[in-house]
């Protein structure tokens, strides 16, 4: 059996070219989408998106996701901008965990803990471009990604995917799978766009109206660690189960927004709404949905960086809504569970809906 699976894994190496270390490297590109209004740019370092454009409220075309204007930029700095994050997304406490009695010790990279997967996660590689089609009903790109054993850490070999998809009207698509292939191992990915639906250079997104569809919090410790209990959002600056600007409730925090919301509908394959955000000067509507049980609501609070045709980006630039597993779910077995096993796929959608009001 040991011998099916090391040559399993052998022919998969085989298929994708190049891996971790391997002495082959792809060349990053930028890669492009559009149906309709809507135009977007992605590049597969970080399988990230680098933007999207489309009309406001009178027509006029803008850019809506933070980024960079070239691939080098991608590649040399750190805010993960519109990147695909894992092999565990969020904050792993003491970059450190333990399963089926054996005691992992991961790289840390956020003080003493691990952050988005590690300082070579998922959203700091060269993915390979699987699928692109600019043309049909369904303009889509695929990545995929082999990760070793053993990557940042983590055990077991994993290949995992990420589709983007451009769908009825103004609608954009994520669907993520992973496959651990020969150990069981956590997984987490989520999309780290940061977005601005006035304009990537518009400024902040304080008076954007955001509604969050998740009625309590998982509660963190001084190093944003969560400390496995949850907390309900009601009478607190977390409260946007009815609709709020930002900046009517931010005042009540130290540094802004950076936590994990418990969404409503609980965990499954049926997608749910996540989160409504509406930009009242351009118009523009984001509404999200997903499968996944929780989204981090995150307002780019010490972002300082300089970005697109050289405007500096500044706290609070963007926002960004990372569904996810709850962050640390390794750690907390009362969490729902994030561990892959050979044979029990990952599964993790997005569904992306624009609009004007």
């Amino acid at each position: 059996m040991a011998k099916i699976i090391v040559l399993c894994c052998l022919i998969i190496l085989a298929a994708f070219g190049s891996v971790n270390g391997s002495s082959k490297k792809q060349e990053v590109g930028f890669y492009e989408l559009k149906k309709g209004d809507i135009s977007m740019k992605f590049t597969n370092w970080g399988a990230a998106i680098v933007s999207l454009i489309l009309p406001d409220k009178h027509g006029k075309l803008a850019d809506i996701v933070l980024g960079f204007d070239s691939t080098k930029e991608y590649q040399t700095n750190a805010p993960s901008f519109g990147a695909v994050v894992g092999r565990v997304a969020n904050r792993i406490g003491g970059a450190q965990f333990t399963l089926n009695g054996t005691h992992y010790k991961l790289i840390a990279n956020d003080g003493n803990n691990t952050l988005h997967g590690g300082p070579k996660g998922f959203g700091h590689v060269v993915w390979k471009v699987k699928k692109h089609s600019n043309e049909g009903h369904t303009p889509h790109i695929v990545f995929t990604y082999y990760s070793v054993d053993g990557d940042q850490g983590f055990p077991g070999a994993l290949i995992a995917t990420v589709r983007y998809a451009l769908i009825g009207n103004n609608q954009l698509s994520i669907t993520m799978k992973a496959k651990a292939l020969n150990k069981p191992t956590p997984v987490n990915l989520a999309q780290h766009a940061y977005w601005n639906l006035n304009g990537h250079n518009s400024g902040d997104i304080l008076s954007n109206v955001i509604q969050i569809f998740g009625s309590q919090i998982t509660l963190l410790d001084s190093h944003l660690i969560p400390t496995g209990k949850f907390e309900s959002v009601k009478g607190t600056p977390y409260d946007f189960l009815k609709s709020h600007p930002i900046k009517s409730k931010i005042n009540g925090l130290a540094n802004g927004y950076d936590i994990n919301y418990v969404l409503d509908d609980g965990v499954g394959y049926k997608l749910k709404r996540a989160a409504v955000v509406h930009d009242p000067k351009s118009g523009r509507v984001l509404e999200l949905s997903t499968n996944a049980p929780g989204v981090q609501f995150y307002t780019s609070n010490t972002l300082d960086i300089k970005g697109k045709g050289g405007f500096e980006y500044k706290p609070f630039a963007a926002l960004c809504l990372e569904t996810q597993a709850f962050p640390d779910s390794v750690n907390h077995p009362n969490f729902p569970s994030t561990i892959v096993s050979p044979g029990k796929p990952y599964k993790h959608y997005m569904l992306f809906k624009f609009s004007t009001n």
